[in-house]
């Protein structure tokens, strides 16, 4: 029960982040800061495949609706909701397989290695859709590691004021 009240509270304090905040400024005319992702990251490992892709899809399709983006949010957090499983086994290893993984009690290198996966996956998808041409494919690109950049330093830093205001 607290674990459902704590991820509502989450999803609607990260949708009004993205929206309010975040979708507000552009850095350099071309970064575009997400945070949102980050409630797909925090989810508990143990819960129903089911239940991780009807969340993702509903967080991707309100951050669309705001954005009037036609589904291409809803569409990139499916996919790393639907990837999530392979992103901790690869980030976390025999932790993860055994069910022993306390997200904030893992290395710092291991944390930023799933963000990494979840984040720039989710915005290959993202521009990919946004973007849909192969002539632009150096905007794409850059678009792409620099935007990813600032979330993984947007979503760290969040994680960590989680995890001091956690002790």
């Amino acid at each position: 029960m607290k674990t459902y009240f704590i991820n509502s509270i989450r999803f609607v304090l990260l949708i009004l982040v993205q929206v309010m905040i975040l979708n507000q400024f552009e850095v350099m005319g071309f970064i575009n800061p997400y945070i949102y992702p980050l409630l797909i990251i925090l989810l508990p490992f143990n819960i129903n495949s089911v239940q991780k892709l009807v969340l993702a899809f509903v967080l991707g399709i309100c951050i669309d609706i705001f954005e009037d983006s036609g589904g291409i949010h809803a569409a990139a957090t499916l996919v790393i909701a639907y990837l999530r499983p392979l992103f901790l086994r690869n980030a976390f290893g025999l932790s993860y397989d055994y069910q022993t993984l306390k997200f904030y009690d893992a290395p710092f290198r291991s944390r930023l290695v799933y963000v990494s996966f979840m984040v720039i996956i989710h915005h290959v998808v993202l521009f990919s859709l946004e973007i849909f041409s192969v002539n632009h494919l150096l905007y794409l690109l850059e678009k792409i590691v620099y935007s990813s950049a600032f979330s993984i330093l947007l979503i760290m830093i969040t994680l960590n004021l989680i995890r001091k205001n956690r002790k």
